[in-house]
């Protein structure tokens, strides 16, 4: 069954099943058709967030276990609802204490039944799988280790033991077995097997192997059959070895009613495979466009090259976008993934000395060649038949221009080759394609979202997974061509505004977006609170912003976020090399400044925009409900929700207080409820339409409005505090379709269509207007 509409709740052992059962009733009031679960599968105890699986055959018992998990359905189904779960193919927990798969490979080696489940190089690791667990060098970690009935203990953590060497002394017993226990440290260089990005904890699972597939989707998909789950949310499809051939499998298992949807990040224009047997992506694509109808594209400019003059970053290190981006691709590939360009390079090396007419060319070259068409992968992975438009001859040439000898250069031929399954279709031709592609995504993510995006910082609201803070703007018109193609295309597909995983909730970046409308009161803001030295005008800018972003930057809050900032940025500290001193400047001066005393002056500057944020706040809460796809909402943000990624984004719900973003939005899913064919997701009506609609007058541009089916118009305002400056709407006017139209959300309100409908009565109680065709009245 296709949802109207989802909510999503993190699932966790401080939010267990039966939490989510008692707000049920409250959720269905709102006007959700389903429920949208973090993982429900074993996972690693204590886990908030239920991605580190441990074991895909029961329902987490911490969460309340299948019992738990079939009475939450129950309980759902009797107020109307279904649930769609958020489903893991891609990796598991590397904790052998808690996942029992990796345990016996672990202890018995190549020959395990289980050693097919994972992508291990034994010949790589001299036979070992490199667990990189310790938190120093072997040699200053053997006191704390101890072997008990046939476990060896390190801390809290147990491993295996190969049969037959319980009995010997430690040395002798660690060199015995199918495993190296090694420093955290040697993962970046020497780990062996497939992980999930740069995470070691999390090892990547061969789904694409029959077997394993049965063994870690049984589960599921008993689930689904029975109709206790109707829908599924595939997490991170680019780490699959080959997505289309999973998920053509998923649906066959699941029998192909399941509505599916994948965790696909598109690149700019970037098309979703229509190959794929799914209803869309998760809608990070949707979430880049409504944002970007808010920011001003002229004023973005301006505050990008006040950013320069401020915070005066060197090009590549902040100061300029596409060289920010490359340079922490190159660090990246070459620092955090380089044990996955080892194992490429190995690959490649392999086919090469196969024959001899490729077997000349030298590790060094075939290694450079590997990063530096990586690094040129504009998408987050190749796929297919289209590889070759990512994969490109123009990139390739790139890459040889940084061989100093144009012969060795050839070894980008070669690798490319390889990349597009040129070079034969032999195992090692086969591996390398694969891991390619799935070293590729991870290092889209790592370098895009998880460090250029902490470098360049002009607007924080565009560094959003998804987004393209070199262009953080977006017209009318792409946005309603974009609307125009999913409703052709893609009816069924997710969108979202705020996930689990975004950096900033949509009411955060609703309130920094309005900074692109007045880069000059951002301006004066700095030069009130100049007096407040920072370690580094990059983290000052970053700190101030986001700040306003929260409105009332509680210090708790603000503190971690800006040290999170400067970590991932990794331009004076890091997670893995942290500066102790440049991190105590920064929490000094968020004391000073931001969470102390110029909070003062922030609130003056947030109290002034207020009306401005309202208006992009309602207005893309609006847009994401009406526009085509099932919308998502993520807990809590029926109301304004302002949370930042960590830690706010895996704390448990709490239902809370209405709001004027309440009533928008109860009204919204409530007319998508009464009347499904208007905003038809399944396709079964063959309605669902898409009809832009033109304002006339001078403030037109501030208008966007749509028709869907005929039956519901929206109209919200956008860039409004540039239409204040100018005066607002004077005799902007929207002419409606012929009939009468009722107001959705002030029930009583009523206007006539075909006729020009004056833009300032449209918008008299609030910046946006939702109106139906049929009467409105409380559910």
């Amino acid at each position: 069954m296709t949802p109207n509409s989802t909510y999503r709740l993190q699932i966790q052992p401080d939010f267990p099943f039966r939490a989510a059962g008692e707000a049920v009733p409250y959720l269905a009031s709102l006007g959700v058709s389903h429920l949208h679960l973090s993982p429900v599968l074993e996972a690693v105890p204590g886990s908030t967030h239920g991605y580190d699986v441990t074991d895909h055959a029961r329902v987490r018992e911490e969460l309340g276990g299948e019992e738990g998990l079939r009475a939450l359905a129950r309980t759902a189904r009797a107020h109307g609802l279904g649930l769609v779960v958020d489903l893991v193919p891609n990796h598991m927990a590397a904790a052998p204490r808690h996942n029992r798969a990796l345990r016996e490979v672990l202890r018995d080696g190549p020959s395990s039944p289980y050693a097919r489940w994972f992508d291990i190089d034994w010949a790589a690791g001299g036979g070992k799988v490199l667990l990189p667990v310790l938190a120093g060098r072997i040699g200053d970690e053997l006191a704390r280790m101890r072997v008990e009935g046939g476990t060896l203990r390190y801390g809290e953590q147990e491993f295996p033991l190969r049969p037959g060497t319980e009995g010997m002394a430690l040395p002798e017993l660690l060199d015995a077995q199918w495993y190296r226990l090694g420093w955290w440290r040697l993962a970046r260089t020497e780990l062996n097997y497939r992980r999930f990005f740069t995470i070691s904890d999390l090892i990547g699972v061969r789904v694409e192997e029959p077997e394993v597939f049965e063994a870690t989707h049984a589960k599921i998909v008993e689930l689904v059959r029975d109709g206790v789950v109707e829908g599924l949310r595939i997490d991170h499809p680019d780490g699959l070895a080959d997505p289309e051939a999973y998920l053509k499998e998923l649906a066959r298992a699941t029998g192909g009613d399941c509505w599916i949807v994948v965790e696909k990040i598109l690149t700019g224009e970037e098309r979703l495979p229509d190959r794929w047997p799914v209803a869309g992506t998760t809608g990070y694509d949707a979430l880049r466009r409504v944002d970007g109808l808010f920011v001003d594209g002229a004023g973005a400019a301006e505050l990008a090259e006040h950013y320069r003059r401020f915070a005066s970053p060197a090009g590549d290190r902040g100061g300029h976008w596409e060289t920010t981006a490359r340079r922490a691709a190159y660090k990246v590939v070459t620092h955090a993934l380089a044990s996955e360009v080892a194992h490429l390079t190995r690959t490649a090396a392999a086919v090469c000395a196969a024959g001899p007419d490729l077997r000349d060319h030298a590790p060094w070259a075939l290694r450079a060649a590997v990063r530096e068409l990586l690094i040129r992968v504009p998408v987050y992975r190749p796929y297919g038949t289209g590889a070759e438009d990512v994969l490109t001859a123009e990139a390739a040439e790139e890459a040889k221009a940084t061989f100093a000898v144009p012969e060795e250069a050839a070894a980008v031929d070669v690798v490319r080759d390889l990349a597009l399954g040129r070079l034969g279709d032999g195992p090692e031709q086969r591996a390398f394609r694969t891991r390619f592609a799935q070293t590729s995504s991870a290092l889209r993510a790592k370098s895009v979202e998880d460090t250029a995006f902490y470098r360049y910082t002009p607007l924080i609201s565009a560094n959003e997974v998804g987004g393209d803070p070199g262009r953080p703007a977006v017209s009318p018109a792409e946005f309603h061509a974009y609307c125009e193609r999913l409703a052709r295309d893609w009816p069924a597909t997710g969108t979202v505004l705020s996930t689990h995983d975004t950096k900033c909730s949509a009411d955060v970046r609703a309130r920094i977006a309005v900074l692109s409308e007045c880069p000059q009161r951002w301006g004066k803001l700095l030069d009130d609170v100049a007096s407040t030295p920072a370690p580094d005008g990059q983290v000052a800018w970053t700190a101030w912003q986001t700040a306003v972003g929260l409105g009332y930057p509680h210090g708790d809050r603000l503190a971690p976020a800006v040290l999170k900032s400067v970590r991932e940025a990794g331009l004076h500290t890091s997670w893995t090399e942290p500066d102790p001193a440049y991190e105590q400047a920064v929490l000094d001066f968020v004391e000073a400044g931001p969470a102390g005393p110029a909070l003062y002056t922030v609130s003056l500057l947030v109290r002034e925009l207020d009306p401005y944020v309202r208006a992009n706040t309602l207005g893309a809460a609006l847009l994401h409900l009406t526009m085509p796809g099932v919308p998502d909402l993520y807990q809590e943000t029926e109301r304004v929700y302002l949370a930042l990624v960590d830690p706010d984004n895996r704390r448990p719900f709490q239902e809370g207080p209405p709001d004027e973003k309440t009533a928008v939005t109860r009204a919204a899913l409530r007319l998508r409820r009464r009347y499904p064919e208007v905003f038809d997701a399944s396709g079964t009506y063959a309605s669902g339409a898409y009809q832009p609609l033109t304002a006339s007058g001078p403030a037109a541009g501030h208008c966007v409005a749509f028709c869907r089916s005929d039956e519901a118009v929206t109209a919200v305002t956008r860039l409004s505090l540039r239409l204040a400056e100018s005066g607002g709407w004077g005799d902007t006017s929207l002419t409606l379709p012929e009939g009468r139209w009722f107001d959705a959300v002030d029930v009583g309100r009523e206007f006539h269509g075909g006729q020009p409908v004056p833009v300032a009565e449209l918008f008299a109680a609030r910046p946006v207007a939702l109106l139906s065709r049929r009467p409105v009245a409380d559910d």
